[in-house]
């Protein structure tokens, strides 16, 4: 029999235990017979009993060792489920993606590394047609922020290029074991179809959008003049003196194009 495992701070683990809401996440996942589902960090195995019973492929990437047997005695004879330990920073996803059916990528993140995560898992973008994640709602905060609040920022902006973001639900902490100090929410991401993904394109929209957000209450005027001078910025409708945070998406896709124009 194994051991009873508990939460590991160095992994960032807050077990999932309410079912409640596993159903809730389940539903809002909404799995299907012959999908591809790819769950992230799935711990003691709580909310992948509740994918599978969809009928759907399931793999599941787990860092910690110690809980990779407690998935296999949880799981014994379920052909469907395929269990990987690894770092799913480091994973390889074009490794479980056939080049036909997309994954759908579901997970209760760890938060210390939800950002870098999520920026990881764009890269594989086309070979994704959604992802459901529990995140600290703080986070979700900023995917989903709109111009104008105090949330909208680099990862609003990037991640919005990418994606459209939907904040679905919240989830207090006292649905997990142990209870985390922050509330969580589940978020969901669909890459964007139409998008042209294009190395360069993308890493010069991230330089200006890191340089607008560089110092958040300086003006574009303090912040870009290394990269676009003032009378571009008037040209394209965009004020020298409004700070980053007022500026929509489109907005800063017109500025790296026309940074990639004079560069060119």
């Amino acid at each position: 029999m194994n051991k009873p495992h508990r939460a590991r701070k160095r992994f960032g683990q807050n077990f999932l235990r309410d079912a409640n809401v596993i159903r809730q996440i389940a539903a809002a996942i909404h799995p299907r017979e012959q999908q591809h589902l790819v769950e992230i960090g799935p711990g003691q195995g709580a909310l992948t009993a509740e994918l599978l019973a969809s009928g759907c492929q399931l793999d599941v990437i787990e860092l910690d060792r110690d809980l990779i047997p407690i998935l296999e005695s949880a799981f014994v004879g379920e052909t469907r489920l395929t269990i990987h330990q690894g770092d799913a920073l480091r994973f390889d996803y074009n490794s479980l993606y056939d080049g036909q059916q997309p994954m759908r990528l579901v997970g209760n993140l760890p938060y210390n590394i939800s950002t870098p995560l999520i920026f990881h898992l764009l890269e594989y973008a086309p070979a994704i047609d959604d992802m459901h994640f529990m995140l600290q709602l703080e986070v979700v905060n900023r995917l989903a922020a709109q111009p104008g609040s105090k949330a909208w920022g680099k990862l609003g902006v990037m991640a919005q290029y990418h994606c459209q973001i939907d904040a679905l639900f919240e989830v207090p902490p006292s649905a997990f074991t142990p209870a985390p100090k922050v509330q969580s929410a589940i978020v969901r991401l669909t890459p964007r179809r139409q998008l042209v993904r294009d190395p360069e394109l993308e890493s010069r929209l991230r330089r200006v959008v890191y340089a607008a957000f560089a110092q958040r209450r300086k003006t574009l005027r303090n912040n870009l003049r290394d990269l676009i001078n003032m009378q571009q910025l008037e040209d394209l409708g965009i004020s020298p003196g409004a700070r980053a945070e007022t500026l929509n998406l489109q907005q800063f896709v017109a500025m790296s194009d026309l940074i990639q124009e004079r560069e060119q």
